[in-house]
């Protein structure tokens, strides 16, 4: 066993119990174990893995991740003649939401209704690995995401397609800023200032990167519809 071996160990005890003490293995591992095989029983199989472990940890990085600054005196040069012009602040992970939209619809192929079951599992242990006002903020933003998908899908005739992009583009500015802000107020419980994370540029990074994932489910949708492989009438 080489020298880095027990930091190795150290820093996945410590990912796999949320930096807490590692006597909470004793029964992180066998939840753990439980909500897979939970899943697994609801037939649900790779992408419901994927689905229930990636909202988790894109919360935890709202909570602690690494930022990036950048001086748009440094960036656009000229711009800013006097030299003083603003930094900015952003989550670079906010560009791969959008796989949450990609995944979660997989998940639904998988799994029908039961998806929300999945999404239930991601949001008990968000409130686990993440600071519980992001995981709350992610809960409602969620839950304004569904509404959204469930007022459109109801009420309008629209092919299930253009719902599903139609649903998208009404619902990400909404639960968007719902959720940077439970964001921001983490941050600020762990010392940073006000407005670390309701930004401009996360606010933008957020909606395309939730944009991008709708349009290609949008497509790949379209593209079944188109083929006559999926009633554009479902629901």
């Amino acid at each position: 066993m080489d020298a880095a071996t027990p930091g190795f160990l150290s820093e996945l005890i410590n990912a796999a119990t949320g930096d807490r003490d590692p006597s909470v293995l004793i029964w992180v591992l066998p939840a753990l174990v439980g909500t897979f095989a939970l899943i697994w029983i609801l037939k649900g199989r790779g992408a419901a893995m994927i689905y229930v472990a990636l909202i988790p940890f894109l919360n935890w990085t709202f909570g602690k991740g690494q930022l990036i600054e950048v001086d748009l005196t440094q960036t656009f040069g000229g711009v800013f003649a006097s030299g003083d012009g603003p930094a900015v602040i952003f989550q670079p992970l906010t560009i791969l939401t959008g796989l949450v939209f990609v995944i979660r619809d997989f998940v639904q192929r998988e799994m029908g209704h039961r998806v929300l079951v999945v999404m239930a599992l991601a949001i008990g242990w968000s409130f686990f690995y993440s600071w519980p006002v992001i995981a709350l903020a992610s809960a409602i933003a969620f839950g304004i995401s569904e509404t959204v998908d469930w007022l459109m899908f109801t009420f309008t005739k629209y092919r299930l397609s253009t719902r599903i992009l139609l649903s998208s583009a009404i619902a990400s500015p909404v639960d968007t800023t719902v959720f940077l802000y439970g964001a921001d107020l983490a941050r600020q419980m762990n010392g940073d200032p006000a407005g670390t994370m309701l930004t401009a540029p996360n606010w933008v990074f957020f909606i395309l990167g939730k944009m991008v994932g709708a349009v290609i489910v949008f497509w790949a949708i379209r593209r079944r519809e188109d083929r006559g492989e999926l009633d554009p009438a479902a629901a």
